[in-house]
């Protein structure tokens, strides 16, 4: 279901569909991601501005969303579709498809 021209309630549940990893578990990956042996981002800006837009959305309720949370959810679901494009699984060698995936809140590793 790539048509993000859904309605709102149909682009919430495809949103929720799509992202598959949790509030936590998306924080979590995206405090880890920014760590670095030499630095490591204060707390409110590890990961990226998409990721944290992501977990933004997921602690609103459908009737608190706004404009902009709308294109959010819609440019995710694009992002995360075209990255599935042919159902390609996770393969050694392949850390960096899955890291960008995961950065969206898609972990393709997850069961569906």
């Amino acid at each position: 279901m790539a048509d993000t021209a859904l309605p709102e309630s149909e682009l919430w549940h495809e949103f929720h569909r799509v992202v598959n990893m949790s509030s936590q578990e998306l924080a979590d990956w995206l405090r880890t991601h920014s760590a670095s042996p030499d630095a490591e981002s204060l707390p409110g800006q590890t990961g990226t501005p998409t990721g944290h837009q992501v977990l933004h959305i997921l602690g609103k309720r459908q009737v608190d969303l706004t404009h902009d949370d709308l294109q959010m959810m819609r440019q995710v679901i694009r992002r995360v579709h075209a990255e599935r494009r042919g159902n390609r699984e996770s393969v050694a060698g392949q850390t960096g498809w899955r890291h960008r995936l995961m950065s969206l809140g898609h972990d393709p590793l997850k069961p569906s």
